[in-house]
């Protein structure tokens, strides 16, 4: 699949200005689109994906009547994969499109487009009717009603998203969640932890680990704490690629996700660079403790190993298919190359989006 092209901000970086010559006013300017504050541009061919099982199952009326008071065509799936054959082929005559359903039909919708290669012509927006909704939270969007005034509002953003395969995903990738463990996730687990109550329940449900023996090599100019096993050595070159080897208990890779104790678990999805998160392997009981939960995703945590880079690949040293799950989809392979793709997505985001959430304000 041909390479989408870059964001003005991510090309200058690729050129070689540094982000951190980039002001971010500057930055601001470069990815912004303007808002339009109108019910239904004008022309513009909008669409709205429905999947009527999401979440509690009682949205369908109140998604249809918003939609179609805001210009919508409503197209209601009826199984697995539905939104995705929709959206790729409604997505070269449309315009707007939104996804009405959990993460789960937001990846199918962005895939959709992927593949009928519209990103770059066609924006996205998000109407939560799922269960988690993390994405949804994560681009400032609160609820139904909300999704609409968001899209009357017409804020734009041209975001980064993350590729495994020639698949995307626009939250996480994860290794290491179980199918029992998905099975087993209740609904208010997902609500409060998202992705992250898969791994909680994996780890209360395994007494003790299939390790995953993986190495994971991320691309130079990458960001890392990988323990030196040195002391005395000379400081890591961080303009070569970075590699961690051995037993991991998951691998966490964040686009517009971050996994962390910070304030906020969303991520900077417009940096151009993936959240890695390795957890390596250790007793169930360890990772249990409740020191260890409230603080498992911490920067002091025993267990962690934390990246940034543009691109990574993570391959199983035991030539067993490892499970991951792009943003609740499931993916099997030895070997995964993952990759952002900078500026990709162009999203309609809520007043609480932040595009910078690492800085000093937020």
């Amino acid at each position: 699949m041909p390479k989408k092209p870059r964001s003005n901000a991510c090309a200058l970086e690729q050129e070689g200005v540094e982000s951190s010559h980039i002001s971010t006013s500057a930055r601001e300017l470069l990815l912004y689109v303007p808002v339009v504050d109108t019910t239904v541009n004008a022309g513009e061919r909008r669409l709205l994906i429905l999947n009527p099982v999401s979440g509690s199952e009682d949205h369908v009326d109140t998604v249809v009547e918003l939609a179609e008071d805001h210009g919508f065509e409503v197209r209601t799936t009826e199984g697995e994969g539905d939104a995705k054959r929709i959206a790729r082929k409604a997505a070269a005559e449309t315009d707007l499109v939104a996804a009405a359903g959990g993460d789960g039909t937001v990846n199918e919708v962005v895939n959709g487009m992927y593949a009928a290669d519209a990103l770059s012509t066609t924006t996205v927006a998000v109407v939560p009717a799922g269960t988690g909704n993390n994405f949804a939270t994560n681009i400032g969007v609160e609820g139904i009603d909300h999704a609409f005034d968001v899209i009357r509002r017409d804020r734009r953003r041209t975001i980064d998203l993350g590729t495994a395969e020639e698949r995307a995903f626009v939250n996480s990738c994860v290794a290491g969640v179980t199918a029992e463990a998905s099975g087993a996730t209740t609904s208010s687990g997902k609500r409060q932890f998202g992705v992250l109550a898969y791994v909680f329940r994996t780890i209360e449900n395994v007494r003790s680990f299939d390790s995953l023996p993986l190495r994971v090599e991320t691309d130079a100019g990458s960001e890392s704490t990988i323990p030196r096993t040195d002391p005395n050595a000379e400081p890591r070159d961080e303009s070569v690629a970075q590699t961690w080897e051995g037993d991991a208990a998951f691998v966490l890779v964040g686009n517009a996700r971050r996994f962390t104790s910070a304030r906020t678990a969303q991520g900077n999805a417009e940096d151009g660079l993936l959240e890695v998160t390795v957890v390596e392997d250790a007793s169930a009981v360890d990772l249990l403790g409740d020191a260890m939960l409230e603080g498992m995703f911490g920067r002091d945590a025993e267990h962690i190993v934390r990246l940034r880079a543009s691109a990574l690949t993570i391959e199983s040293l035991d030539d067993s298919p490892v499970t991951y799950s792009l943003d609740g989809e499931t993916l099997k392979s030895e070997r995964v190359n993952l990759e952002t793709d900078c500026g990709a997505l162009r999203v309609i985001v809520g007043d609480g989006y932040d595009p910078n959430p690492d800085s000093d304000e937020a």
